[in-house]
């Protein structure tokens, strides 16, 4: 079978959401693959400054131009918002593969305050999915996510399920997570629609609490290294600390997302996990220990959203289908996660205008 590499090397590709998170290091990887790369981003969440570094970071020099950026003649970056769907249409032309991570998301105090802006994602993931038929893309990979599934499913503090890919429509049920996780789920089932309508080839890939280097602290992640990193006394958790969660290093994130567009056409659904819960309290403790740092007092504020009590996914069918594994371990991902914080010194979201 051909190398991952070697299948999108000289390849065009848009990357929907590139400034974000996930979207960048993904970027980055490409480049790495020689692929030929346009980012699309409105910038509401994602960061310029995330593309400029992966450019620099990979020897490109970059200009600015009236529509955005150019490093090389290879890649660019263009400001686009997805709910313009004549934008999103011409952007894609002439491009053989779309990765769509753009949404209007946050962590789990977004996610119960923004219901709203959630809410724009109905209209976005429309638009990049009909758009990409439109233009008749080779294929699409669409980054969902493990709130597609049942609360019932998740309501109970240290449980061992694994949530497998069919729970999503449990017994032709579905109860995802607030307006966000069906928004999300809805955003699957167009571009299942789209496949089975007009062909269009794709991928589906469900993430559950990515973390890692350039992520921001409206996750909880890097809230709760920098709490500890600025010797926050008393530490503050959200919830009851009991609430657990599969936390999967970005690195991993990102494999696994290049190897289900890779391999996937028929529009399935693959779970990126590994299957291994952590709970709030046993986070904040291997923190503590990497820094060498404890607080004489820790405040549960259970006022605060803490989501659903527990979420791991089961990932039996990336493991058959992609021969896909998560590679760095939790604590392993703790460490170089606070290592790049320590090193960075990033300013918290709050502060930034």
């Amino acid at each position: 079978m051909i190398s991952t590499k070697k299948f999108y090397s000289n390849k065009k590709i848009f990357i929907c959401g590139g400034a974000g998170f996930i979207g960048h290091h993904l970027l980055d990887k490409l480049i790495q693959f020689n692929s030929q790369t346009t980012v699309g981003d409105n910038l509401s969440s994602g960061n310029i400054k995330n593309i400029f570094r992966i450019w620099k970071k990979n020897g490109l020099k970059y200009i600015k131009k009236d529509w955005g950026y150019q490093a090389s003649n290879k890649h660019k970056f263009i400001l686009l918002d997805f709910n313009d769907y004549n934008k999103t249409l011409r952007a894609f032309n002439d491009n053989e593969i779309v990765f769509h991570l753009a949404a209007r998301f946050g962590g789990r105090g977004y996610i119960d305050s923004h219901p709203a802006d959630c809410c724009d994602n109905f209209s976005i993931d429309q638009n990049i999915i009909k758009a990409a038929s439109v233009v008749s893309v080779d294929r699409i990979q669409f980054a969902s996510t493990a709130c597609v599934y049942p609360f019932d499913l998740q309501k109970n503090y240290y449980s061992k399920y694994l949530l497998k890919e069919s729970d999503a429509f449990k017994n032709n049920w579905a109860n995802a997570d607030r307006e966000y996780g069906w928004a999300k789920l809805m955003g699957e089932l167009t571009l299942k629609a789209f496949n089975k309508q007009y062909g269009l080839r794709g991928s589906i890939t469900r993430y559950v609490t990515a973390y890692g280097p350039w992520e921001n602290d409206t996750h909880a992640i890097i809230m709760l290294i920098r709490r500890a990193v600025e010797k926050k006394d008393p530490y503050l958790i959200w919830g009851s600390g009991k609430q657990d969660r599969d936390f999967t290093y970005v690195d991993d994130i990102v494999s696994g997302t290049l190897e289900a567009c890779k391999k996937i056409t028929n529009a399935d659904a693959v779970n990126l996990g590994t299957g291994k819960r952590h709970s709030m309290v046993e986070t904040i403790n291997i923190i503590f220990d990497l820094l060498g740092w404890k607080p004489k007092k820790i405040i549960f504020d259970k006022t605060k959203p803490e989501g659903v009590k527990t979420r791991a996914l089961n990932n039996y069918k990336a493991k058959k289908l992609l021969n896909w594994f998560p590679k760095c371990d939790f604590k392993t991902g703790l460490k170089k996660t606070i290592d790049w914080f320590i090193k960075e010194k990033p300013k918290s979201m709050e502060t930034l205008k």
